[in-house]
């Protein structure tokens, strides 16, 4: 029989045979069990990437809520940008407002432009109207006049002659009233006192007043001759 001593040797040799024969084997097994661990691994990863479902995940919340704030953001830009366009078109409606008012101030004026230059020439045609109507009268007057003049003439003549009509002896000249054409003068008798108020185209014993003024006084013709009673000659 073996001995202990013998027996613990003959392990040690078998050890010292085999222990490194083992490890190489075990040495190649390991690398090539990494390698497909490390394989697996990433088909793993794979998998589950592909199959990550990220709703109601932080991470989607997180992007809901950034997306959120872009959409108030923009929602918010919208509304000031709606105000804006109402602003610009309350003040074009009141610019039209305005153009409009303006157009038809511009027409009233016109009008009332209108209106008043016909209102002036009614009132030219009228004033010229008035003007021939005066003229035609004062034709007939004249005319009226010199038919008197004419009808009295040889009367007056025999008068002026027989010395009977002498108006500064026989008359004096008080005042002269009225503006213009229609100056009237008032004359007084010597004789009686009586006074009376002649005017051009006025018959005074057979002689027509021609002509009245402030400064020549009152003029008298029958025809042939002329005979004035003024302030300065009247007694």
């Amino acid at each position: 029989m073996l001995n202990k001593k013998t027996i613990l040797s003959v392990c040690l040799f078998s050890m010292l045979i085999f222990v490194p024969m083992y490890a190489n084997a075990e040495g190649s097994q390991v690398a090539a069990t990494e390698e497909d661990i490390a394989t697996e691994m990433d088909a793993i990863s794979a998998d589950a990437v592909a199959a990550y479902d990220a709703t109601g995940s932080l991470f989607q919340q997180i992007v809901d809520l950034e997306q959120e704030k872009v959409l108030m953001e923009l929602e918010k830009e919208r509304a000031q940008l709606d105000l804006e366009l109402d602003k610009l078109a309350a003040e074009k409606i009141k610019l039209h407002m305005e153009i409009d008012e303006l157009s038809g101030r511009a027409e009233q004026q016109q009008q009332e432009l209108e209106n008043a230059q016909a209102k002036l020439e009614a009132e030219a045609a009228k004033l010229e109207r008035e003007k021939e109507a005066l003229e035609a009268q004062t034709e007939e007057l004249a005319s009226r006049a010199a038919a008197t003049t004419k009808s009295s003439y040889s009367t007056s003549t025999t008068s002026k002659e027989s010395g009977e009509v002498n108006f500064d002896d026989m008359y004096r000249l008080v005042n002269v009233i009225g503006v213009g054409s229609q100056l009237q003068a008032k004359i007084e008798n010597l004789s009686t006192g009586q006074t009376k108020t002649v005017s051009v185209g006025k018959m005074v014993d057979g002689y027509v007043v021609q002509s009245i003024s402030l400064d020549d006084g009152v003029v008298f013709y029958n025809g042939q001759e002329t005979q004035t009673l003024n302030i300065t000659k009247s007694k």
